[in-house]
């Protein structure tokens, strides 16, 4: 079992960074990104690393709108058909998150990751 110390406050700003820098640009990804910076980085507990990515996202996306509409690059009636599904699909998450292990966690994080890599890099 790791040992969990308290982070130092330059590593957090620096994932916050890092993560808000890969949300804003590519409109996605920060909270992959996000989460094992929190383990590594910040030395949180996993579950509490998925969780906090969460918390992070949320104020990141905001500005992340704010700054993409300020540009009129923000394609509204374009999203707005993924909403609906977006937020069954968050409800869904949230309510499975407590009973999945660490582990599952893991290991449905990098598939994602995997996958979307490798689609980005074949298309």
């Amino acid at each position: 079992m790791r040992e969990y110390t308290q982070p130092r406050i330059g590593f957090c700003l620096l994932a916050g960074a890092l993560a808000g820098f890969v949300n804003g640009f590519f409109g996605a990804g920060g909270g992959m990104l996000l989460v094992p910076l929190l383990i590594w980085l910040c030395r949180l507990e996993d579950k509490a690393a998925f969780s906090s990515a969460i918390a992070v996202i949320l104020p990141l996306c905001i500005v992340s709108i704010v700054i993409y509409a300020l540009h009129d690059s923000l394609p509204v009636s374009d999203a707005l058909p993924y909403l609906i599904g977006g937020a069954a699909g968050g409800v869904l998450a949230g309510l499975l998150f407590r009973k999945m292990p660490a582990r599952a966690l893991h290991l449905i994080l990098g598939g994602v990751i995997l996958a979307g890599g490798i689609r980005l890099i074949v298309c």
